[in-house]
This record gives C-alpha cells, sequence and structure tokens, in this order.
C-alpha cells in the first residue's frame, strides 16, 4: 500500500496510530470474550486482570500504543476497555463486594494494571517474575476498592447498601416505580454514596 492510499484512507500518520490502537481493542475485546463470565464477579474481576497481563504481554507494542497517551489522539480505544471494567465492577457492587463507586474503582484498577503492564515491557530486566509482581498489584489494589467478609473498622453500612442498590438499578432498573421516583431515588443514593455522607454513629 503506498503512502498516498494511507493518507487517503486515515488523513494523517496521527489517524493511522489510532486505526491501529482501535483494532488492538478489538483484538483485546476477543481475548475478553473467550474468557467464559463466572457467577462472581470478583472472580472475574481477577480474571480479568490477569487477562490484561497476558495481552500486554504477547502483544507489547500495540499495547503500547493503545494505553500510552498520545498528543491529540482520537483514539477510543482506552475509554472502550475502561467500559468493560466499569461493567464487571458495577456487578462486583450489586452484590455488595464494592466499597467505592464503580467509576472510582475502574480509574485506579485500570491505572494499576496499565501501569504494571507498561512498567515491564519498558524494563522486563527488572522483573524476575512478571506474574507475581502484577498479583502483588492487583491484591493491593483489590483489597483497596472490594470489601472483605470480616468487619472492617471503617465500614459504612449505609453507603455499602446504597451503592448495591444503586449498582442492582442500573443492571437490572425496575418498572415499581415511576421515572421520576426512579431519579429522585438515584439522587438520593448519589448523596449517599459520596465518601462519608452516609456514616452510621
Amino acid at each position: 500500500m503506498t503512502q498516498p492510499v494511507l493518507y487517503r484512507l486515515f488523513g494523517d500518520k496521527r489517524g493511522l496510530l489510532d486505526a491501529v490502537a482501535d483494532h488492538g481493542y478489538e483484538r483485546y475485546v476477543a481475548l475478553k470474550a473467550a474468557q467464559e463470565q463466572t457467577t462472581d464477579p470478583v472472580d472475574d474481576l481477577r480474571a480479568g486482570w490477569d487477562g490484561h497481563m497476558v495481552f500486554a504481554r504477547e502483544n507489547p507494542a500495540l499495547y503500547r500504543l493503545m494505553f500510552t497517551p498520545r498528543p491529540w489522539s482520537r483514539s477510543t480505544a482506552r475509554d472502550r476497555v475502561f467500559e468493560l471494567l466499569e461493567a464487571t465492577l458495577v456487578r462486583c457492587a450489586a452484590i455488595g463486594a464494592l466499597r467505592v463507586d464503580p467509576p472510582v474503582a475502574a480509574r485506579l484498577i485500570l491505572s494499576a494494571s496499565v501501569g504494571t503492564a507498561l512498567d515491564h515491557i519498558a524494563n522486563p530486566e527488572l522483573f524476575d517474575d512478571p506474574a507475581m509482581l502484577s498479583h502483588r498489584m492487583r491484591d493491593a489494589m483489590f483489597a483497596h476498592v472490594l470489601t472483605e467478609t470480616t468487619a472492617r473498622e471503617d465500614a459504612d453500612p449505609l453507603r455499602e447498601a446504597a451503592l448495591r442498590l444503586r449498582a442492582q438499578f442500573d443492571l437490572a432498573g425496575t418498572d415499581a416505580l415511576e421515572p421520576a421516583e426512579t431519579a429522585l431515588l438515584r439522587r438520593r443514593l448519589d448523596r449517599i454514596t459520596q465518601p462519608g455522607a452516609g456514616s452510621v454513629r
């Protein structure tokens, strides 16, 4: 394919790089589709982290193109990966397994996973056991955003219940309320789920 044809198809070099990054997203989605969804969203979240790292190791150049910020890029690849992660976190919230809002948890987890993967790609000689480092980072991050089965000193039962109820609305909705009532309830739940707003003393 000649250079004039490339420019006609993609506009410029940035357009070509964006197209390659978006193609990488399609490959990433294929990897995610191969991971069967279970009835335990927390297990699915762990498997998703591990699958993310496998994709980075097997496609280092493509991964860097997808996740390294590029000036003036219009690629939506990272945004769509974020949406996949957030969907799993909504399922976690629906069973009471999430301590923070799904979008906040998604930003934290994606930043941690991308940083770990890019660091390994850039400096592989520094990692004797990449899987061990990845799992330590995963477990540390998940401990921050996921609830535990045992009681915590900083537990906020009302806020966690509101997070769970709001996630259930996002997943299933309800016919029991009028649209205006649903909107009002969502606003009330949003207020309760703000950090510290729903504390029970």
